[in-house]
């Protein structure tokens, strides 16, 4: 049952893929777009990776879709297309897509045990994990405990991201004074009475994802996403100057610098106690309950950053005046 509704998202993914490519409507390719996201977070959560489904479902469903509308909204709806005949780009893609379809013959079997993923780290990982990290979610102790380089990396590219687009949109063209008043949805009723209820859910959510990440699917990067969008949702609903006043781009920017800095901070401290970069040994006399300590901490800056981040990337677009 499961094989086969694999092959209909299969299905659908190609023919949304498709059809993105080639409509000239930049609204109903956003609209596609999240489409695929949300069957995108379906095929992950089917083949048991909820955390990066989670991921998908808030970013690509969600905030990428608000993102892509508010760039449309300073560029117009329709594309607008050169009369020419792009044949090397259409080659170069054409090889390099056979070229991975052909490099895929030599992978093992979905969740084949013969694997050698599975005969060296993976067994290792699902072993100690839980005994070293106290963390019942592996994927949570991978990325906070064993491969914490990798995620203060990450950390650091999202900040870097974000700090360049608020550089680039801060940028305004001659003759643009500010942005104009944005009344947002709120003589829709409907949208305004339905977001309302939702938006304490979603945030209530996120906190979950937060602080259950060691148990269950979730951690910093989903819950950050989620309550991202939650807050972007109240300033749709409310304009644009409403979710500027509650968080303004001081507390924005305090917030993605300051979840990096608690992530960096942490590492640094495990060594002015003594251990290496990340080791969260030092923090406690068991040291289990030290790992379960740098973990949270960790993955609590990683929140921070990733909320403050996109609310500010949404904030960007948002500022910037429609054209005439």
């Amino acid at each position: 049952m499961i094989t086969a509704f694999g092959f209909v998202l299969l299905t659908l993914l190609l023919a949304t893929a498709v059809a993105v490519v080639l409509t000239t409507n930049l609204f109903v390719a956003v609209m596609l777009m999240s489409i695929f996201s949300v069957l995108m977070a379906a095929t992950f959560f089917i083949l048991d990776a909820a955390d990066v489904a989670l991921t998908e479902a808030a970013i690509g469903a969600g905030m990428s879709t608000i993102l892509y509308l508010g760039a449309l909204a300073l560029i117009g709806e329709r594309e607008v297309r050169r009369p020419s005949r792009p044949w090397l780009p259409l080659a170069v893609i054409t090889l390099t897509a056979c070229t991975l379809v052909y490099g895929t013959f030599d992978n093992p079997l979905l969740g084949d045990p013969s694997a050698p993923v599975q005969k060296h780290v993976a067994p290792w990982y699902l072993e100690e994990a839980p005994r070293l990290t106290g963390m019942a979610n592996v994927v949570t102790a991978v990325l906070a405990g064993f491969r914490a380089y990798d995620t203060l990396g990450e950390i650091l590219v999202i900040l870097t991201a974000g700090l360049g687009v608020l550089m680039i949109l801060a940028q305004r063209p001659a003759g643009e004074r500010g942005p104009r008043p944005a009344a947002g949805l709120r003589h829709h009723l409907v949208p305004r009475v339905v977001g309302r209820l939702l938006i304490p859910f979603i945030v209530l959510f996120g906190l979950y994802l937060q602080f259950h990440g060691d148990y269950g699917p979730g951690g910093g990067f989903q819950a950050g996403a989620i309550i991202a969008v939650g807050i972007v949702l109240h300033a749709l609903l409310e304009g644009e100057p409403a979710g500027r006043a509650i968080f303004p781009t001081r507390v924005l920017l305090g917030l993605m610098v300051g979840g990096a800095t608690l992530f960096s901070g942490v590492g640094i401290a495990g060594m002015l106690m003594g251990g290496n970069l990340l080791d969260y040994a030092p923090f406690g006399a068991d040291p289990v309950a030290a790992q379960q300590l740098g973990i949270h901490l960790v993955e609590a800056g990683v929140g921070i950053t990733v909320t403050g981040t996109m609310v500010a990337a949404f904030h960007a677009f948002a500022d910037r005046e429609h054209p005439a």
